[in-house]
């Protein structure tokens, strides 16, 4: 059966330039997190599985800005999609895929955006009917360059890099015709969370989002 959802992972994607990544620690530390980034102008969040409090977090997140996008990161098993979905996320991601997670996706209720780093792997998941795809790790699997050239031999395929991306290299990634968006978490790195500094935070989510408007 091909992916049901791809037009739905597409439209995900083009909600915003840039999808931060938000690894918290508490549910209060998520709204901190997410009240900033949404004051400058990024309404499409990804919640990493990461920590005992991610999955409440969506929750939260999910209930407090219905106006938001809310998604869930770091899908690993397939027993995460529903629990995830269950929990309030608008979409998923994944840095790879499995059988089971493909079987997983197919019945989801809400899109689950994979990952890939190679040709052949961008070309297993299009077999299945995906047309976006998380590419993972961007900077360590080739950088803007690489994905560039993925543009030729699979032109209907669009991406969100994720991995040691910056404002700089967000700019470029968004240059290129096969990119939607990009992932990242320069704007709530753990030094501006430690500190609760939510003014740069915000400052930096605003200068993200202003990359939206060069496109």
């Amino acid at each position: 059966m091909l992916y049901p959802h791809s037009e739905a992972n597409v439209a995900v994607l083009r909600r915003a330039p840039v999808i931060p990544v938000l690894t918290v620690k508490d549910v209060e530390d998520a709204l901190a997190q997410a009240r900033a980034l949404i004051a400058g102008g990024l309404l499409v969040l990804e919640i990493t599985l990461r920590t005992p409090a991610a999955m409440g977090a969506v929750s939260a997140l999910a209930k407090t800005f219905p106006d938001a996008c809310i998604g869930a990161g770091t899908i690993v098993e397939a027993d995460q999609i529903q629990a995830a979905a269950a929990a309030g996320a608008a979409f998923l991601v994944s840095p790879g895929m499995s059988p089971r997670l493909l079987e997983a996706a197919v019945q989801a209720p809400v899109p689950l955006l994979p990952g890939a780093a190679t040709a052949s792997e961008a070309m297993a998941l299009r077999e299945r009917g995906f047309r976006a795809l998380k590419f993972f790790p961007a900077e360590p699997a080739g950088g803007a360059k690489y994905l560039a050239s993925l543009a030729g031999p699979l032109p209907d395929l669009i991406f969100c890099p994720t991995g040691g991306i910056d404002l700089q290299k967000a700019a470029n990634y968004l240059g290129l015709a096969n990119v939607a968006c990009v992932g990242g978490s320069w704007m709530v790195a753990p030094r501006l969370i430690e500190a609760q500094d939510f003014g740069t935070v915000e400052q930096l989510a605003r200068e993200a989002s202003a990359l939206g408007r060069r496109r």
